[in-house]
């Protein structure tokens, strides 16, 4: 090390940048120099918190409910939750399972802090959401890429784990919904990867945080087909309170006092306003208008799949959730980087390159984020068309 230059540890170097954010510093520069950009790439609902859970955080604040909380969360909402499992799903989930966290991010730092040690390997899709595998790397570990294909609906399945799996592996991480694509996993093939992953004494891990924001049938959850798998959900998406950080997890029961523990010496516990705020979302009143903004997600897709298809972009797999489009852009000739910079900067559109979400197909494909609502949708459309084929 040269004298003077900063000491930084390994990981450090490992671990990418979150290219999209770096994309949206450029779109905000380009805005405050006059032009106008249509944002497609942020993955946050343009939706502000719903009215009724932000009348509860205010109600929190006034009250006084500023301490810290329990390490696993607010009892109540430990229940609201569990509840939330009965009444959507059908399925019985002890509130002793739910652990309430500072965000869906959290969430997985406490479950891959609880399992991975220095060289352990966990099986993740490529591609997938890019910070997943850099919290492996944060914990020592080894994200393992597995490329999947418009085949699988760019998901794993217990073939995939088995062709895969080596004596380093502890866990393997899916989402459904997915980030970037937006598909699904059955209940066959979750059940099927869950049975595997117990059978090998690893663990499944199901990202869940788009739940909610299905479109044609409701998602099923891996807590209604096994006992042994990992859940994390968060706040974020359907429940729209990015910023509050607030979501959980539901762990096998031999699992929550080592979770317990890590949470007490990493978080101490997640934000009690936010928590008391968050009681309201599972309130009638506050669902009524979750339905609402899910219907308006799904009219964005239906509008912007089709128009997509007719630029020329492939997207051979309809998404049934989340709000995201993964599009091949082969046929346009260039590295989906450069591309990305072009459309920004030409077109005045942000789209995110597919190197954010792994190494398969990365150089072929974009991410179109229908996270703003359909007139600017329309323009971006336009704005496209003539860049394209102008």
């Amino acid at each position: 090390m040269n004298a003077g230059s900063p000491h930084l540890a390994a990981r450090v170097r490992d671990i990418a940048p979150f290219h999209v954010m770096d994309l949206l510093v450029r779109a905000k520069a380009l805005e405050a120099e006059g032009r106008s950009i249509v944002h497609m790439e942020i993955g946050e609902p343009d939706f502000a918190t719903a009215e009724p859970i932000i009348r509860a955080g205010q109600r929190a604040l006034e009250d006084g409910y500023t301490a810290y909380s329990p390490a696993l969360g607010l009892p109540a909402l430990r229940e609201a939750i569990a509840g939330h499992y009965a009444r959507r799903y059908g399925v019985d989930v002890d509130q002793r399972r739910v652990i309430v966290t500072s965000g869906g991010s959290a969430a997985l730092q406490l479950v891959l802090a609880a399992l991975v040690d220095v060289g352990d390997e966990v099986l993740l899709t490529d591609p997938g959401y890019p910070c997943n595998r850099h919290f492996v790397r944060l914990f020592e570990g080894h994200a393992r890429n597995i490329p999947v294909h418009r085949d699988t609906h760019y998901q794993l399945n217990a073939e995939l784990l088995r062709a895969h799996w080596s004596r380093s592996t502890v866990a393997a991480l899916v989402a459904s919904p997915a980030n970037p694509t937006g598909t699904l996993i059955g209940a066959d093939d979750l059940a099927a990867m869950a049975e595997f992953s117990a059978r090998q004494g690893g663990a499944l891990i199901v990202d869940e945080i788009y739940h909610g924001l299905v479109y044609e049938a409701q998602a099923p959850t891996v807590l209604g087909l096994s006992d042994e798998a990992f859940v994390l959900n968060s706040f974020s998406k359907y429940f729209g309170m990015t910023g509050w950080r607030l979501g959980w997890i539901v762990a096998p029961e031999v699992y929550v006092r080592p979770l317990e523990k890590l949470q007490q010496n990493v978080y101490i516990s997640a934000s009690t306003p936010a928590q008391h705020a968050a009681l309201a979302a599972f309130t009638p009143e506050a669902e009524e208008i979750f339905e609402q903004r899910r219907e308006a997600f799904r009219e964005r897709r239906d509008y912007l799949l089709p128009a997509l298809r007719d630029l020329g972009f492939d997207i051979p797999v309809t998404p049934q959730g989340a709000f995201y489009l993964y599009a091949n852009c082969e046929r346009f000739g260039q590295d989906s980087f450069e591309l990305s910079q072009r459309i920004m900067e030409e077109a005045g559109v942000a789209v995110t390159p597919g190197i954010d979400f792994g190494d398969f197909g990365a150089a072929q494909h974009l991410r179109f984020a229908y996270t703003t609502g359909m007139e600017q949708l329309r323009e971006g459309v336009a704005r496209l068309e003539k860049f394209l084929r102008g």
